[in-house]
């Protein structure tokens, strides 16, 4: 062992050595990576590799807990707390492979190896947090922490030692083997969740064979249908109820027939049949209700609030409430203009979900002049991330070079040199685009690798952002609509928050925040999709290379408010249900559907369709990180339209504010609480009445 005195006194900084099993080296996944960023191998790493390294991986990582529980030494903030965030490093990269692929470029034989993989790392992560004599270890230095800790160092105390107790560290023998029995089933059950979820989506498809059909729709929409259907070995056009795909022929169709049935298919994605999710879904609810009681919480989401900016759910559902309130009226009075709007085009009967965004784009057509056709040409994809690039630039000095010689997993994937001013070396971004059937919908950021720094070395990070944007055609590039450019702009916020991060421990750094924080860095930078000064520095015609006419972007920015209030009351339907699953004091024995009705009644804008239901696809909350989360979106849209209204006060390019941004939030990570890096920021706490003012609500 060897002992290092810090600067600032005699520091014990002694740390426990593992006597480490022998790996196979010869697997990618094991051995060194040896490229100048040390970028995972994908070149080199073959399905039969994974399962072997979780495996070994496993085996290291029980070693380096040995040697922390067993290390006869005093417990020390060094040997205990530090020891424990920094094994695992083997595990960590295998992991951070593994579970990107499965959602960006997965096969049933990935799928299998998650489903034989999943247990053993849970029954890992409770083998740590449920061993008393490393529990008593963590306890002696949290009650006695000694002198010399940074400010980052008695935080990653508190997070450890709280994150034993949430673990259930403190529990009864008896409590923890039940512990251990739940967390084992609920990583399987929301695993199975998202499996089926994917599964049934690619399971419908649309095939059309009568050229009258298609005759009305635009060029670009035909052309995908047509490629989709080639693609799949068919004649004429197909439509997937992937969202690049449904969306454009639900938006410029006129075929209600055919619109109800994709409607309804979209909205019983895993509802009944073979990947049936609303078993599943009781299943989850239950599961996690259970923990919740075991570790003394009325409920999961009084759980997971204690640790978010809200605190409780008693303040979650006054927030919702608040906004609820303030824009149910006009949210009412949006679906009204629409439905009047298609009577005086000759509609007749009750307006339905499936006609609204056909209706919705001919009237922001007819009062904005504005249709994705219009615009589509100007937001050619190269373009587009030509002009996310430029905006980090503008903001924060990032330049962002291609480098072929990065290895990729699929030819789609395009990876980047990201670097600042100085030419100091930031991160790794890999950019994916198209969808494809290996890929789940929706748009993500994820990392293969976070930010730290060991022993001095500092780690950047590898940053990756999925997306599912609308494919070229044989004749046509990939045109993005303005909501994909949001997108973009969305995602990309929060690879800077990853790309920018700093810090001595990985789990404090980049978007590792709490999750009502998290979406501030990606949802501010959304509002630059509407500035002029901002748009007319690339948005240029595909085939001309014009500039985008200053009368089209006045449209968009006298767009932007089009239908505010109703996707906020529908975002805030969302929330609600998931606060109502979440909320549940006794196991669930109802009707699923008469549950999730019954959930988002206050917030109904639409008529209800029986038989339909967003729960057994909600992947956010029942597969992903988002349980008693999802209000978070619209948490931070309030922190994002009051953090915004400095830039448009100073300057949209403002590199002081800019500055202030990254120092205070993008690069901080949770090494503070979230309100303090806010306030030094914005200088005050945010006020819901500013997503109020911004969505420009009048009577």
């Amino acid at each position: 062992m060897a002992t290092i005195l810090s600067a600032a006194g005699c520091v014990d900084r002694t740390m426990p050595v593992a006597d480490l099993p022998e790996i196979d080296t010869s697997n990618p996944l094991l051995g060194e990576w040896t490229d100048p960023y040390a970028t995972p191998p994908f070149d080199r790493i073959a399905i039969s590799d994974y399962e072997p390294a979780f495996d070994a991986a496993i085996a290291v990582s029980r070693a380096e807990l040995a040697a922390i529980v067993d290390n006869p030494a005093k417990p020390t903030f060094y040997n205990t707390i530090v020891a424990l965030e920094r094994q695992g490093a083997l595990l960590e990269r295998i992991e951070g492979v593994f579970f990107n692929l499965l959602s960006a470029e997965t096969s049933d034989e990935l799928q299998e190896i998650a489903r034989r993989v999943q247990p053993k790392l849970v029954e890992l992560s409770n083998d740590v947090r449920l061993n008393p004599v490393l529990f008593e270890r963590v306890k002696a230095v949290y009650e006695h922490p000694g002198w010399g800790l940074t400010k980052e160092d008695k935080i990653l105390l508190e997070d450890t030692y709280k994150g034993f107790v949430r673990g259930g560290a403190a529990l009864s023998d008896a409590d923890k083997e039940l512990y251990r029995q739940y967390t084992t089933e609920l990583s399987q059950s929301t695993l199975q969740f998202g499996q089926n979820v994917l599964a049934s989506t690619n399971a419908f498809t649309l095939n059309i064979t009568d050229p009258a059909v298609v005759a009305e729709l635009p060029g670009f929409v035909k052309e995908g249908m047509a490629a989709e259907a080639k693609s799949r070995g068919q004649k004429g056009w197909t439509v997937t109820l992937q969202y690049p795909s449904y969306l454009p022929f639900m938006t410029y169709s006129t075929n209600r027939e055919l619109k109800e049935k994709l409607w309804t298919a979209r909205s019983q994605i895993a509802l009944g049949g073979e990947w049936d999710n609303m078993p599943v879904v009781r299943r989850i609810v239950d599961l996690r209700l259970k923990v919740a009681r075991l570790l003394g919480y009325d409920t999961y989401s009084a759980y997971v609030l204690e640790e978010r900016m809200a605190k409780n759910p008693a303040t979650v559902n006054a927030f919702l409430q608040e906004l609820l309130d303030a824009t149910k009226r006009f949210a009412d009075r949006d679906v009204q203009t629409i439905r009047d709007f298609a009577a005086s085009k000759g509609f007749e009967g009750e307006l339905m979900p499936w006609d609204m965004t056909y209706y919705s784009e001919q009237y922001k057509n007819a009062t904005y002049s504005l249709t994705d056709e219009m615009v589509k040409p100007y937001f050619e994809l190269e373009s587009v991330k030509k002009g996310v690039f430029l905006l980090a630039n503008k903001l924060y000095g990032l330049n962002f070079t291609p480098n072929p010689a990065i290895p990729v997993y699929h030819p789609d994937v395009t990876a980047y040199d990201v670097t600042d001013e100085k030419g100091r070396m930031m991160a790794v971004l890999y950019l994916d685009f198209f969808p494809r059937a290996s890929k789940r919908a929706g748009a993500w950021m994820t990392e293969y690798r976070g930010m730290k720094t060991v022993d001095g070395v500092e780690t950047r990070p590898l940053v990756s952002l999925v997306m599912n944007f609308t494919k070229p055609t044989e004749a046509t590039p990939s045109l993005l609509t303005f909501d994909e450019v949001e997108t973009f702009l969305h995602e990309f916020g929060h690879s800077l928050h990853g790309m920018l991060a700093e810090g001595v421990y990985g789990s404090q750094t980049g978007t590792s925040v709490r999750h009502d924080f998290v979406e501030l860095p990606s949802q501010i930078m959304e509002n630059w999709a509407t500035e002029k000064e901002y748009l007319d520095l690339w948005a240029v015609h595909y085939q001309t290379g014009e500039k985008m006419p200053s009368e089209l972007i006045d449209r968009i920015v006298d767009a932007g408010n089009f239908q505010a209030a109703y996707m906020n009351v529908r975002q805030l339907s969302f929330a609600m249900l998931d606060m109502a699953w979440h909320s549940l004091t006794e196991p669930f024995e109802g009707d699923a559907i008469a549950f999730e009705k019954q959930a988002v009644k206050p917030a109904q804008v639409l008529p209800v369709v029986e038989g339909t239901a967003m729960t057994p696809s909600f992947s956010h909350i029942f597969a992903g990180g988002y349980a008693s989360g999802y209000y978070g979106y619209k948490w931070a849209e309030v922190l994002d339209a009051d953090a915004f209204s400095l830039f448009k006060e100073k300057g949209i390019f403002n590199r002081e504010v800019a500055s202030s941004f990254r120092e205070n939030v993008l690069s901080k990570g949770s090494t503070d609480d979230p309100m303090v890096l806010y306030v030094k920021f914005r200088g005050h706490e945010p006020q819901t009445r500013a997503l109020i003012d911004r969505m420009g609500l009048e009577e």
